[in-house]
């Protein structure tokens, strides 16, 4: 793994790069290439999901970037509408990723009949177990959905995907994560934030980059993974470039109050 970039600490020896490039929406040979681009501006870690269709894609750029498997980390996400099938589905998955395990396999949503949920988490545990996956988390839950899984298996998901930004930021939420060892990792980082927003644009110009980098900035500097996605190279690029400063506490104070 390029220690050049943050990582946390997951289950094991597993870390996860606090940046990592989200492929939703990027198929085909506009995805291909935006993986591609991706893993060039430095990103090593790479977000898909069987529900994308791409992850035949992303595995072709993998092995076209000539990098080396180990210095990357990739996720996949198991869709609710597999349960009963988890095996066959990563196994699905690692046979499109052209790779003998990926770092880590998500529920991609909570199971939609209730009595589902443990018997998912406990099929995700065998694969990781099976070491199919690195690490197993969900994406999705809420704190509640946490608690019913760690209670029922004593085996806490390493990660919770979830939408996450400053409009979003919620302390209470924060803290039971981390009160858990449950890493949060936040999608749509932009979706939901105001990028025109005077304080963002305040610290942005303080720092002279763009009100998105101070988003992502602000996840890796809360210790949050963030999946940021583009298929625009000059983007992508934009994106990775968010390790040549950080933030005050007082920034971060700022940019957590717009949570409200």
């Amino acid at each position: 793994m390029d220690l050049d970039q943050p990582t946390l600490p997951l289950t094991g020896d597993v870390r996860i790069p606090l940046l990592g490039f989200g492929t939703w929406q990027a198929t085909g040979e506009d995805g291909y290439q935006a993986v591609l681009a991706a893993l060039d501006a430095g990103y090593r870690h790479l977000d898909t999901a069987t529900m994308y269709g791409n992850e035949k894609e992303v595995g072709r750029a993998v092995k076209e970037s000539g990098l080396r498997r180990e210095d990357l980390f990739i996720t996949t996400k198991l869709p609710p509408d597999r349960v009963g099938r988890e095996r066959e589905t990563i196994e699905a998955s690692l046979d499109a990723l052209d790779t003998d395990h990926v770092d880590l396999w998500l529920v991609h949503w909570p199971p939609p009949a209730p009595g589902d949920s443990i018997p998912v988490w406990r099929e995700m545990l065998a694969a990781r177990d099976e070491n199919l996956a690195r690490a197993v988390g969900v994406s999705n839950y809420s704190i509640a959905q946490l608690d019913e899984l760690i209670q029922a298996t004593e085996e806490t998901p390493a990660v919770n995907q979830i939408r996450w930004s400053p409009a979003l930021y919620d302390r209470q939420t924060h803290v039971a994560h981390r009160d858990r060892g449950v890493a949060l990792e936040g999608y749509s980082p932009f979706k939901t934030s105001d990028l025109s927003d005077p304080v963002l644009v305040r610290i942005a110009q303080a720092h002279d980059v763009s009100p998105a980098q101070v988003v992502l900035r602000w996840h890796i500097d809360h210790e949050t993974v963030v999946i940021p996605k583009s298929v625009t190279p000059e983007r992508i690029r934009a994106n990775a470039d968010v390790f040549g400063f950080s933030l005050t506490a007082e920034e971060m104070r700022d940019i957590d109050a717009l949570g409200g």
